[in-house]
């Protein structure tokens, strides 16, 4: 069984920093192909996509309204995924889930449905 549990979030002011972390367990990250992505959910509003990386490597993809500010990178010995938020907005504020899905990032890699795995989350919140 697939467990993601993220780390991280807190409080900040516009324009400062956060680093989201995500470490994965119950299968052997470096050896299992996968994209892991991180999502976010502010009230009343949908989740959405907001960064993904395959890990078996390649750049990222970003969601365009953090293009930029964020950067997802990963630590394949530590079975872990990061999301670095720079310049953070109050608009940035959400809960912040990371996600697993076997295979590609490709062209869905925003899309809900294709992730079976889904991390408790981690609240991150943005004051002006």
């Amino acid at each position: 069984q697939v467990q993601l549990v993220e780390s991280g979030g807190g409080s900040v002011q516009a324009g400062g920093s956060l680093r989201l972390s995500c470490v994965a367990s119950g299968y052997t990250y470096s050896s299992s192909s996968n994209c892991l992505a991180w999502f976010r959910q502010a009230p009343g509003k949908e989740r959405e996509g907001v960064a993904a990386i395959y890990t078996d490597g390649g750049s990222g993809y970003y969601a365009d309204s953090v293009k930029g500010r964020f950067t997802i990178s990963q630590d394949n010995a530590k079975n872990t995924v990061y999301l670095q938020m720079n310049s953070v907005k109050p608009e940035d504020t959400a809960m912040y889930y990371c996600a697993a899905d076997p295979g590609v990032c490709g062209g869905t890699w925003y899309a809900l449905w294709r992730y079976n795995y889904w991390g408790q989350g981690t609240q991150v919140t943005v004051s002006s």
